[in-house]
Order: structure tokens, then C-alpha cells, then sequence
């Protein structure tokens, strides 16, 4: 099961959902045909598909505006759990959650082969290393984060009494 959610362009508030259960490939745009259809300006008609592989679910840019993950364009890139896409470089914003599930037995052997693929003496690839902060934050969750609490808000602060700028304080005005 994958579920995609429209964040707030200000507040990365969740605006709306879709949830899709056997779909193997999931279509964005602005035209009528694609499975989430967003009405904006700079998001393409056919914009982006996310596909389900063997193993990961990946990020297929399509549209002339590009997609992009952690503010970097992507042609095509395996996604995982939490990541936030974006339409263009100031368009929509999209969550992506990935079923919870632990790794299967494929999904590990593609870490290794990647880890292995890592030449000698460099680093491993950001999509290794978000796949292994994935797992790792799968094993440590118990319980899924609370979405429904509340947001905070911020009070103004207390009225100190007068200023003591005089041409901010009439009383003492000349």
C-alpha cells in the first residue's frame, strides 16, 4: 500500500490523501486521466509516475518542469518511506508513505548489492543511506507518529507597559 499526500505550500500540513493498494504504477499531473490530479500551473499534464519494482518503489520524472527530492531535480530515483517530492522547483509538494512493512529478503539483497556495488573508499549513495535510515527507523517504531495533534501556535507577548523610546510613548511627547 502506498499513500501520497498534498502538503500545504507554507505549513507541510497534509491538504489531501490517496491511497492506492495494488496499483503497480501511480501517474501525477494535470490532466483528468492520472490517478492524482493536481490543478497547477507548473506541474505538467503528465508530470510524474512513481512505479513499484521488485524491491523499492521509484520517481519517474516526465514532466518539463522536473521533480525533485530533498531540493535536487530527479529523472528517476527509488523513493522510500516519508520522502517529499516536488512538482517544479515551486510547485506542489507530495509525501510519500510506503506500507510499513519490515525489508524483505529482496528488498535487503538490493542494500548489499548496492553497498557492494560502493567503489572502495567512497561514499554510499544518498538513496543506500535513505534506505538504511528506513529500515533502521521501521525497527526503532512502535507506534506511527500522531497526525491528528493539534498544531501550536505561538502567543504574542505580554504587554510590557510604556515604551521608553519617547517617540514611541505620546504621554511623554513635548
Amino acid at each position: 500500500m502506498i499513500t501520497l499526500t498534498l502538503l500545504h505550500p507554507l505549513q507541510d500540513i497534509p491538504v489531501q490523501s490517496w491511497t492506492f493498494d495494488d496499483e503497480p504504477v501511480i501517474r501525477i499531473g494535470r490532466a483528468t486521466d492520472n490517478h492524482v490530479v493536481l490543478y497547477s500551473a507548473v506541474v505538467s499534464r503528465h508530470h510524474v509516475e512513481i512505479r513499484r519494482n521488485e524491491v523499492t518503489w521509484d520517481v519517474l520524472n516526465l514532466g518539463s518542469n522536473g521533480t525533485y527530492l530533498d531540493g535536487k531535480r530527479v529523472n528517476q530515483t527509488p523513493i522510500i518511506d516519508g520522502a517529499v517530492i516536488r512538482l517544479a522547483r515551486s510547485g506542489p509538494k507530495i509525501q510519500i508513505r510506503i506500507d510499513s512493512a519490515p525489508l524483505s529478503e529482496k528488498q535487503r539483497a538490493y542494500l548489499e548489492k548496492e553497498r557492494s556495488l560502493t567503489p572502495s573508499g567512497s561514499e554510499p549513495s544518498k538513496d543506500t543511506l535513505l534506505i538504511e535510515k528506513n529500515r533502521e527507523a521501521q525497527k526503532q517504531a512502535s507506534v506511527p507518529p500522531n497526525s491528528n495533534k493539534p498544531a501550536t501556535s505561538v502567543s504574542p507577548p505580554e504587554d510590557e507597559g510604556p515604551s521608553t523610546r519617547p517617540d514611541l510613548n505620546p504621554s511623554e511627547a513635548q
